[in-house]
């Protein structure tokens, strides 16, 4: 056995010890079970077999698969880019992505991990974390600090090409994220692991409102939505999102300390775009793509201003469950 998967079987069964005091001790069980498999199983492993940038890959994926976020394909495609050619990264790559739901957080994310990881989202080295989840109860925060931690730290020493997802930021605990304020600074080592090659991404519905108020300005105005860019909202996103007292980023230090390397917007979908969405979807399910069938289902969605009928208040995200309604 090597030493690095002695130090994580000793980190995990620490960590059960801990989890064991506040949570559901079966919970516990298959958690650490899961993650022992993943240690041992030698099936994927951290290397350029297992892990390789497909650079053209994520760009014809944002191309021809997020519909209406010029700013968020751009910003993502060079930062990832960059970083993923960068053989001696001076800090992680730290994304914060905001924006109304079912505009393409969650699926941006998938698309980056698809993109690197030759497993995707089921990788061993992609690990996601979702706030009501994993982090549900305020009076349990400092065990909370220190598991994860403890889960950074593990998982990095297993790979430092690590990528770790957060997903309902807007609903975490303010100050917890601060736990892991360290990994995201210019450190070239810390106790002896680097987290320089990791990637942290933030998922957070803050800022959503700031994001709607200057697409319709543009919309009001008659200017194409393409015009917007990431200097008309990234200030206002991190400055909504440290201020924001029901936030993860509530007077955070990751903002204090400029560790966030871009804010990026997702704006609201238009009509246009969920006919696309709906065409994508067909496609992706292998059915033959029908304009008809996704153009009533795209105009029997909710939008807003009610009146105007501008923006989709569902974006896609109830376009998988609803299809099937539409076809005969």
């Amino acid at each position: 056995m090597k030493a690095v998967e002695i130090y994580l079987l000793l980190h995990l069964i620490l960590t059960a010890s801990v989890l064991v005091n506040t949570f559901d001790p079966i919970t516990v069980t298959v958690g650490v079970i899961s993650n022992l498999w993943q240690l041992f199983n030698t099936h994927e492993r951290c290397d350029s077999e297992w892990i390789s940038f497909n650079a053209e890959g994520l760009r014809a994926d944002l191309e021809s698969k997020l519909f209406g976020q010029h700013i968020a394909s751009r910003v993502i495609l060079k930062a990832v880019n960059g970083f993923m050619s960068d053989d001696n990264p001076q800090k992680p790559l730290v994304l914060s992505l905001h924006g109304r739901s079912g505009t393409g957080k969650n699926f941006v994310s998938r698309l980056i991990a698809e993109n690197i990881y030759k497993e995707g989202m089921d990788s061993s080295f992609v690990h996601v974390f979702i706030a009501t989840y994993h982090f549900p109860h305020k009076s349990q925060i400092d065990s909370y600090k220190s598991q994860l931690q403890q889960w950074i730290k593990g998982n990095a020493t297993n790979c430092e090409r690590s990528m770790f997802i957060f997903d309902e930021m807007d609903e975490m605990n303010p100050g917890l994220i601060d736990s892991i304020k360290s990994f995201l600074n210019h450190y070239k080592k810390l106790d002896g692991v680097s987290y320089r090659k990791a990637i942290f991404i933030f998922l957070s519905n803050a800022g959503g409102e700031v994001i709607t108020e200057t697409a319709l300005d543009f919309w009001k105005e008659g200017r194409n939505r393409d015009e917007i860019k990431l200097i008309d909202l990234e200030t206002s996103l991190s400055a909504s999102a440290f201020n924001d007292i029901n936030s993860g980023f509530w007077h955070s230090r990751l903002i204090d300390d400029n560790l966030v390397d871009f804010f990026i917007p997702f704006l609201p979908l238009e009509y246009r775009h969920v006919v696309q969405c709906a065409m994508a979807e067909m496609k992706a399910k292998g059915l033959e793509p029908d304009q008809d069938v996704a153009a009533e289902l795209a105009k029997d969605l909710i939008y807003f201003p009610k009146s105007e009928r501008v923006f989709s208040v569902q974006g896609c995200k109830t376009i998988e469950k609803r299809l099937y309604h539409y076809i005969d």
